[in-house]
C-alpha cells in the first residue's frame, strides 16, 4: 500500500528567523556555551540552566513568549516558502466572483417579505483558505486512491455555493432559492448549511453543529487509518480537511478529542481555524491571544502547529526588525485591540501600533494608506499555500494551521465590526462599494435595487472558468460531492439468528444484552460481512460480556500492543492489534459516536459499507451525545446503538444517573432513529435481521440503494426467562411494533383485559396475567410492544394521510386495526416513563391505563425500585382491577383490597420487597 510522503516539517528550529542576527560572533559564543554545558554536565543540568534563564528574562521583561507558544508571528519564514504553483492573478479574480456571489446570494435571500437569514462575513474571511484548498490541495473521488474528505465550516456555504455556481454544478435559479428548500419545490431549494439529507449528492458531512466538526473529523480520520490497517481499503492518499472557526474552538467537543489525533499520529489531518478574533457577537477573547491560546493548546496534546498571520505586505518590515521591537509588539498587542485597527484608519494604525521611535522608523516611508492595507496572513495565497504544502507534508502528527483573517473582508458595512455575523442585506451603497473594491464589471444601474443584485459570471469560456475546471479535473473532481454507490451485501441466512429463537430452558435465564452479544460474536464469523462489523464501545466491552471477542477480534491500536498485557495469562486477556476489529473508545461517549458516524457513512465516503454497532449505558446515548446523533441521521449514516443497560429499574444499584427512564421519548425526536425495546431474545434477532435487510439488502425497489436509518436497541443486563419463538410468532406485527404474546389463562365469561408491554416489564406482566387470573378471576391477554415509537410514528403517518386525502377512504394506524376486538381496558406498561407509552393512547380506542417510571432513579433492588415505580406485578393488578372498575365491569371495592392485601402504599413494604430481591 502507498505510505504518506517523508519531507520534514518546519519545525521551530526556524522560529526566530524573521529577526536578523545583528552579532554573529556573540550568537556562536552563547550557542558553544550551551555546547560545552551539554558535553561537560549533561542534559539535566543543561535544562536547569536553560529554565533560570528564561525565569530570569521574563523577569526582566524581555518579552519572550511562553514556553508553551512561540511568537506571533509566522511559523513558516518567507525565505521558506515553497513556490506557489497556480496563476495568482487568474485565482485572486475567481476569488472575487466567488466572494461576490456569496454575499449576493445572502443579501437576496433577505429582501422584504422572505427574510430567511444567512451569513455574509464568514466566507469573506476564509475564501483564501477555501480557494488554496480548492486549487490546488483538495482531492476529489476520482482521484487516485480516493478522494480527500473536506468539513466545511457551517456559516461559509454562500462560498461554497457561490464556488459551484462557477463551476457550473449550480444555476442562478438555484442561488436564488438559498434557504428555500419547500417553497421552491422538491430538490430546488439551498440548504441553509451543509446538509447531506438535504442535498444528498452535493454535501458530504454536516458541519453546523458547532464544535461536532472538530471531534468528527478526527474520529473520521481516525477510521480512514483502522480501513486502511484492516486491509478493507487503501486510504494512504486520502487527507482529512477540517475547516473551524476561532470562536467554534471554546465548545468541548471541538478541542476535547485533540490528544486521539496525536496519540494515534493522524498526519492525514488537517484543521484550518479561521482566526478572525470574533465570535457571533464580539471578539473571542479581547483581551487575549486566541491565536496563542490555541497554539500552546495543540503543541500540549502533540499537534504539529502552523501559524499564518500576516501577508507579504509584512515581510520587509520583519526583516528590518534588528532588535525584535516589532514582534514584541505584535506578542503584546491583544487581540480587541487588533480588531479596532481594522476600523480605524492609518493615522490611527500609526501612531497606536508603531508607538516606538524604532518602528515609526520602519514605516517612515509608507503612507497612510500603505499601513492602513497591511494584510493578514490568512488572505494571502503564498502564505496559506505554504501552510497547507507543510501541512501535508507532515508526517507523525496531525497538523493545525491557525490563520489570522478579518470577518467580513473588503465589504466595508462590514468588515471587522462586532454585529457583521447579524448583518444579512447590503445597500446600494454597500454594493458598489463591494464590487469597486473587488474589480467586478458591474454597472452602476445594476445595483439600484439592493434586493436584486446580478450575479457575476465571466462565461463558460473565459480564462478563469477554464483555469478552474482544470484545477478540479486534475484533482479529481468536485468537492463537495457526496456519492451514494456501495457495494451489494450478501447477508446472512437465518441460521446464524437460529439460537435466539430457541428457549433457554425453564430454570435458564438470560440478558436481553447477553443475547445480542451472542448474535453479534455469530455475524462477526459470518464470512460474507463479518469483516464490516464494527463493534464500538466507551470503556465497557467487559460490561456487555464482550471480552470472550479480545483473544479473536482484538482492540484496534494502530501501533500494536507494545506492552505485556496484564491479565496475559488470562484465556479472555486483553489483547491490541494493528488489524483489531473492536473499537475501544476509553471514556468518551462522544468519541464513541464519531466513530460510529465514520464507519456508519462509509458506503458514501469510501463505497465500503460498513456495520457499526454502537454499544453503551443507555443513560449515556441520547441523552448525552443526542447532538451527535442527530449528525448521524444528518449524514444519513447507517447502523445500530445499543443502550445495553437499558431501563429505570434495571441498574438500580448504579443510581440516578444511570437509570434510564426516558431514551425512547429522546430517540423519539430524530426522524432517522428506528427505536425498538424487545423482551425476548428470539426479538432481538428478528429485529437485527430486519434492520440489516433493511439498511444494507438492497432488495427494497423504493430503497435500491438501503434506507437510511439508525437502528436503535434497548437491552438489558437482568437475566429474565426467554421462551423460544412460537410456531406462529406474528413476524409481521413484532416488527411493526406490537403483538399478542400470550392468549389469557382463563376461559369463558370472566372480565377481560389486554396487558400490554415492553422489555423488562413483561415478566412482571406475566406474572401479573397469572395473579389477575388466580386470585381475582379476570381474563388478561398478554401484547408485546416492541416498539412504543414505531406504533406512534404509524399513527401520525396515518392521520396525515387522512388529512391529505379527505375525499378517500379513512386509513387507521396499525395499532388500532391490532387491537380492534380485543375486549376490556389496556393496561400499559414499560421500564420508562409513562409518556413513552402514552404515545399511543390517541390511537387505542379501550380505556386506557399507563405505569412507569416517572422521576428519579435511585440506587436500591430492582424489586424495591419496581415498588416504589408501581410497575411491579401487584401494581399491574391493581391498576387493571381499579381500570376495569373505572369501566363498571369490575367490584368497585376490589382494587382497594389488592392495593391493601400487597401493601403498595407501606413504605415498609419497600424495604420487604427489597430484602426479598437481595435474597434472590
Amino acid at each position: 500500500m502507498a505510505k504518506p510522503g517523508t519531507r520534514p516539517a518546519i519545525t521551530a528550529e526556524g522560529l526566530l528567523s524573521q529577526i536578523p542576527d545583528i552579532d554573529p560572533d556573540e550568537t556562536a559564543d552563547w550557542l558553544e556555551s550551551l555546547d560545552g554545558l551539554l558535553d561537560e554536565k549533561g542534559k539535566n543540568r543543561a535544562r536547569y540552566i536553560m529554565l533560570k534563564l528564561l525565569e530570569r528574562a521574563r523577569a526582566a521583561q524581555v518579552g519572550l513568549p511562553a514556553l508553551r507558544s512561540s511568537d506571533y508571528v509566522n511559523t513558516i519564514p518567507a525565505e521558506a516558502e515553497p513556490w506557489f504553483p497556480g496563476d495568482e492573478h487568474i485565482e485572486r479574480r475567481l476569488r472575487a466572483y466567488i466572494r461576490w456571489n456569496a454575499a449576493i446570494m445572502v443579501s437576496k435571500a433577505n429582501r422584504k417579505g422572505l427574510e430567511v437569514g444567512g451569513h455574509i462575513a464568514t466566507y469573506q474571511s476564509a475564501a483564501s483558505l477555501y480557494e488554496v484548498g480548492f486549487n490546488h490541495f483538495f482531492r476529489g473521488k476520482d482521484a487516485p486512491g480516493g478522494g480527500d474528505q473536506v468539513f466545511i465550516q457551517g456559516h461559509a456555504s454562500p462560498g461554497v455555493y457561490a464556488r459551484a455556481f462557477l463551476e457550473g454544478r449550480l444555476s442562478s435559479e438555484d442561488l436564488d432559492g438559498f434557504r428555500q428548500e419547500v417553497s421552491r419545490g422538491a430538490g430546488q431549494g439551498l440548504s441553509s448549511y451543509p446538509h447531506p439529507r438535504l442535498m444528498p449528492k452535493f454535501w458530504e458531512f454536516p458541519t453546523v453543529s458547532m464544535g461536532l466538526t472538530g471531534i468528527n473529523s478526527i474520529y473520521q480520520a481516525r477510521f480512514n487509518r483502522y480501513l486502511h490497517n484492516r486491509s478493507i481499503k487503501d486510504t494512504a492518499e486520502q487527507r482529512v480537511w477540517a475547516f473551524l472557526g476561532d470562536g467554534e474552538m471554546g465548545e468541548p467537543e471541538s478541542l476535547g478529542a485533540i490528544r486521539v489525533a496525536s496519540r494515534e499520529g493522524l498526519d492525514n489531518l488537517t484543521w484550518v481555524v479561521n482566526c478572525n478574533l470574533q465570535q457571533l457577537d464580539g471578539p473571542v477573547v479581547g483581551n487575549g491571544k486566541i491565536v496563542q491560546e490555541l497554539e500552546s493548546y495543540f503543541l500540549g496534546a502533540g499537534w504539529n502547529v502552523i501559524k499564518v498571520l500576516w501577508g507579504r505586505d509584512w515581510d520587509p518590515l520583519l526583516a528590518a526588525d534588528r532588535d525584535g521591537v516589532l514582534v514584541n509588539k505584535m506578542n503584546t498587542t491583544p487581540d480587541g485591540q487588533f480588531q479596532t485597527y481594522l476600523v480605524e484608519d492609518g493615522a490611527y494604525i500609526r501612531g497606536n501600533f508603531f508607538d516606538d521611535p524604532r518602528l515609526q522608523k520602519m514605516v517612515s516611508g509608507m503612507s497612510d494608506e500603505q499601513i492602513k492595507l497591511l494584510s493578514r496572513g490568512g488572505h494571502d495565497y503564498r502564505k496559506v499555500y505554504a501552510a497547507f504544502k507543510a501541512a501535508q507534508d507532515h508526517v507523525g502528527q496531525p497538523t493545525v494551521i491557525l490563520a489570522q483573517t478579518v470577518k467580513g473582508w473588503t465589504i466595508d458595512a462590514l468588515e471587522g465590526k462586532n454585529a457583521t455575523h447579524q448583518m444579512k442585506k447590503l445597500t446600494t451603497k454597500d454594493l458598489k462599494a463591494f464590487r469597486d473594491r473587488l474589480y467586478l464589471d458591474i454597472p452602476d444601474s445594476q445595483l439600484e435595487d439592493p434586493y436584486n443584485p446580478p450575479y457575476f459570471h465571466p462565461g463558460a469560456d473565459s480564462d478563469e472558468i477554464t483555469y478552474l475546471q482544470d484545477r478540479r479535473r486534475a484533482l479529481g473532481g468536485y468537492v463537495p460531492e457526496r456519492r451514494a454507490k456501495p457495494l451489494s451485501l450478501k447477508l446472512p441466512g437465518n441460521e446464524v439468528y437460529a439460537p435466539l429463537m430457541e428457549s433457554a430452558g425453564e430454570k435458564a435465564k438470560v440478558a436481553t444484552t447477553q443475547a445480542f452479544v451472542r448474535l453479534l460474536r455469530d455475524l462477526m464469523r459470518d464470512k460474507e460481512i463479518g469483516h464490516r462489523i464494527v463493534p464500538i464501545a466507551p470503556d465497557e466491552f467487559r460490561t456487555f460480556g464482550m471480552d470472550s471477542m479480545f483473544p479473536t477480534a482484538k482492540i484496534y491500536n494502530p501501533h500494536g500492543q507494545t506492552y505485556e498485557s496484564v491479565d496475559r495469562k488470562l484465556l479472555l486477556s486483553w489483547k491490541e492489534s494493528t488489524s483489531g476489529q473492536l473499537l475501544h473508545e476509553g471514556i468518551s461517549e462522544a468519541g464513541a459516536m464519531g466513530s460510529t458516524i465514520a464507519a456508519g457513512s462509509a458506503h458514501t465516503t469510501h463505497g465500503e459499507p460498513m456495520i457499526p454497532f454502537y454499544i453503551f449505558y443507555s443513560m449515556f446515548g441520547f441523552q448525552r451525545t443526542g447532538d451527535s446523533i442527530w449528525a448521524m441521521a444528518d449524514q444519513m449514516a447507517r447502523g445500530f446503538l445499543l443502550g445495553a443497560t437499558a431501563g429505570r429499574t434495571t441498574l438500580t444499584g448504579e443510581g440516578l444517573q444511570h437509570a434510564d427512564g426516558h431514551s425512547p421519548l429522546l430517540a423519539s425526536t430524530n426522524p432517522a432513529v428506528v427505536h425498538y425495546d424487545p423482551a425476548f431474545a428470539y426479538e432481538v434477532g428478528h429485529i437485527v435481521q430486519d434492520g440489516l435487510r433493511r439498511m444494507y439488502g438492497h432488495e427494497d425497489d423504493a430503497h435500491p440503494e438501503g434506507e437510511n436509518l439508525i437502528y436503535y436497541i434497548t437491552v438489558y443486563n437482568e437475566p429474565v426467562p426467554q421462551p423460544g419463538a412460537p410456531a406462529d410468532l406474528d413476524v409481521e406485527g413484532l416488527l411493526k411494533g406490537i403483538y399478542k404474546h400470550a392468549d389469557a389463562t382463563l376461559e369463558g365469561d370472566h372480565p377481560r383485559a389486554q396487558l400490554l408491554a415492553s422489555g423488562v416489564a413483561m415478566p412482571a406482566a406475566v406474572k401479573a396475567q397469572q395473579m389477575l387470573a388466580d386470585e381475582w378471576g379476570v381474563a388478561a391477554d398478554i401484547w408485546s410492544v416492541t416498539s412504543w415509537n414505531e406504533l406512534r410514528r404509524d399513527g401520525l403517518e396515518s392521520e396525515e394521510w387522512n388529512l391529505n386525502h379527505p375525499d378517500e377512504e379513512r386509513r387507521y394506524p396499525y395499532v388500532t386495526r391490532t387491537l380492534h376486538g380485543a375486549a376490556g381496558p389496556v393496561v400499559a406498561v414499560s421500564d420508562y416513563m409513562r409518556a413513552v407509552q402514552d404515545q399511543i393512547r390517541p390511537w387505542v380506542h379501550q380505556p386506557w391505563c399507563s405505569l412507569g417510571t416517572d422521576g428519579f432513579g435511585f440506587a436500591d433492588t430492582r424489586a424495591a425500585a419496581r415498588r416504589f415505580f408501581q410497575v411491579d406485578a401487584e401494581s399491574i393488578v391493581v391498576a387493571t382491577l381499579e381500570t376495569l372498575a373505572r369501566e363498571g365491569q369490575y367490584d368497585p371495592a376490589a382494587a382497594k383490597k389488592a392495593y391493601d392485601a400487597y401493601s403498595l402504599g407501606d413504605p415498609t413494604a419497600v424495604a420487604h420487597v427489597a430484602q426479598e430481591g437481595a435474597g434472590a
